[in-house]
């Protein structure tokens, strides 16, 4: 079977659907971390597929797809234990970018990425703890989202840091999207809010993303406006983000550590550049003296946000700082860019709240992606809402020809 895009780790991994739904007729591939029963995962790491057992059950959230219609069409290329942006594999390999060849697809979730944009799968399902669906959606040029935490069952999951795992998924049609977040969330969701009614533009949450990257995007926010409400302009962080990152990265990493550092202390695996460091940062956390501390901010952030967006408000912003970087970049510039990310990927991850990323245009012909946060809840409703721009889009584009 043909891996164009060096998207799958494994192609040969299929299921026919269990039932029939709302996804009946399409494909989907996984992130190579939920378990299906009779699969060995790796987890873009040969000693971890060397060091674990075929799984003898499947993942709650794969379940719930194949009951709804869908059919498994193969397990995708991660980055190493999910704990990158990037989607370059030092064992794997690299995902090749549909839209941008030449650059990075992003990850972690980077096979699921490819494979969707290069037509390969009607969608795909990954993780996103701190960006690994939303960031490789950005970069190939897909829609992709992050659920409020919890909403999706992470039963049969690989975890990286739990208490900001979350199931994402990712789609070329809006229509897609929708239609799998009624089946893993529940169409009768019960939000708390049914209908949205004005957006958030934050300056300095802009002030992050490069700014032909943030000029392009721009038009986009009054297009949005015209259907939800007015845009209200702010400053959500008068001190910047970087607290905001260090406070996620520092309780990820603790998180990181417990959930694996007994393996690596007894296996010693082989990690990739970047990879292997990060790690190791990881271990020499000490928790006992500012988890707490980090906790309540973490609290903190998520009584403000959940204040902000309760009503019905919408915060609309760049996805990530700019298009793809290129392959290859030294280790250092792809940090630099990760830190950026994060800066970005950290508001929705630290509060828990859903986000979606829209494939709306891009800059020098590179794919770049807009995000639309909601509050606690209502995943179904922002969903709705996407679907609902992408056919006004689409009308219009009708009306034009």
């Amino acid at each position: 079977m043909e891996d164009r895009y060096h998207a799958y780790m494994d192609k040969s991994l299929t299921m026919g659907p269990l039932g029939s739904g709302p996804l009946n007729g399409l494909a989907f591939a996984m992130k190579d971390v939920f378990a299906v029963q009779g699969h060995r995962n790796a987890a873009g790491n040969p000693d971890w597929l060397n060091t674990h057992e075929a799984a003898t059950a499947t993942a709650k959230a794969v379940e719930l797809l194949l009951q709804g219609g869908a059919k498994l069409c193969g397990a995708t290329h991660t980055d190493e234990l999910m704990y990158s942006l990037n989607g370059e594999n030092y064992h794997y390999g690299t995902p090749i970018n549909p839209n941008a060849p030449g650059r990075i697809p992003g990850g972690s979730s980077s096979g699921s990425a490819a494979a969707v944009a290069a037509g390969e799968a009607d969608f795909a399902i990954g993780t996103d703890t701190g960006g690994s669906v939303r960031i490789p959606s950005s970069y190939c040029g897909i829609y992709g989202f992050r659920p409020t935490h919890g909403a999706v069952d992470t039963e049969g999951l690989i975890p990286l840091a739990p208490s900001f795992d979350t199931v994402g998924w990712m789609a070329r049609e809006a229509e897609d999207l929708l239609a799998v977040g009624k089946v893993l969330i529940g169409g009768d969701s019960d939000s708390p809010v049914k209908r949205f009614k004005r957006i958030l533009h934050a300056e300095d949450i802009w002030s992050l993303a490069e700014p032909d990257c943030s000029e392009a995007l721009q038009g986009s926010v009054a297009n949005i406006a015209q259907y939800v409400g007015p845009v209200e302009r702010l400053v959500l962080q008068e001190a910047g983000y970087s607290e905001w990152m260090n406070t996620f990265r520092v309780l990820q990493g603790l998180e990181i550590w417990r959930s694996h550092g007994e393996w690596i202390e007894s296996c010693k695996p082989n990690f990739g550049p970047g990879i292997a460091e990060r790690f190791a940062w990881t271990k020499t956390l000490d928790g006992s003296g500012q988890e707490a501390v980090l906790e309540e901010a973490r609290e903190r952030i998520h009584g403000n946000m959940q204040q902000l967006l309760g009503d019905g408000s919408l915060l609309v912003m760049p996805t990530a700082p700019g298009p793809a970087p290129l392959l290859n970049l030294p280790s250092e510039q792809l940090e630099q860019t990760r830190m950026r990310t994060l800066q970005l990927c950290c508001i929705a991850g630290l509060a828990g709240l859903p986000q979606v990323t829209l494939p709306i245009c891009r800059v020098n012909g590179l794919p770049v992606g807009l995000s639309i946060i909601a509050g606690r809840g209502c995943d179904i409703p922002l969903l709705e809402l996407v679907y609902e721009l992408s056919e006004r889009q689409a009308a219009g584009e009708s009306s034009r020809a």
